[in-house]
């Protein structure tokens, strides 16, 4: 049998996802997000008032579900562009799909690339910047059924604010490096 030791990241402890809960926008469209690595778990949380914030642990049995797997390429940034955009899931017969989490700054990306001041391929050349985080997404109730929720660990505050100093800083890279290839 073959299975994944997953991570996913939120202020409640989930013993059964919901596929249909999340944003139908987002990166590989709507389905329950997970990762590999477990420091990026830790890493991708963020302090909400007055809520606690748990990195959940899941075992993926992967026999008979359909993968997708992207790389960080045209491919992926069309399909991505697509999600965000709305225009509809073009792997819909996937029961999983992992690849590269794309920069939040994306979302900016793509409206210059809709406003036409940046094309495609420029876009691509900055999102291929800093570094590369995977992401696994649940797109099925059969992949939703394989998975087995294992424990849930509560984060300290102190590491939440100092994984925040993390994120920032590779934010500020990303954005310099952005700036020398567009500029």
């Amino acid at each position: 049998m073959d299975s994944l030791l997953l991570y996913h990241t939120g202020y409640d402890i989930i013993h059964e996802p919901d596929i249909h809960h999340g944003r139908k926008n987002a990166d590989f469209g709507q389905g329950f997000y997970l990762t590999l690595d477990q420091e990026f778990a830790y890493t991708w949380a963020r302090e909400h008032k007055d809520q606690k914030v748990y990195v959940n642990r899941y075992v993926l049995d992967l026999d008979g579900l359909a993968v997708k797997t992207l790389e960080r390429n045209a491919d992926w940034y069309r399909y991505i562009f697509h999600n965000r955009q709305g225009y509809g899931d073009d792997y819909a017969e996937a029961d999983i799909i992992r690849g590269p989490i794309a920069n939040d700054t994306i979302f900016d990306l793509f409206g210059i690339v809709t406003s036409g001041f940046l094309t495609e391929e420029e876009a691509l050349g900055v999102l291929l910047n800093g570094p590369c985080y995977e992401q696994i997404v649940l797109k099925s109730e059969k992949a939703s059924r394989q998975l087995r929720w294992q424990d849930a660990e509560e984060i300290p505050l102190d590491v939440l604010r100092a994984n925040r100093v993390r994120i920032q800083q590779e934010e500020e890279a990303f954005q310099k490096a952005a700036a020398r290839i567009l500029g």
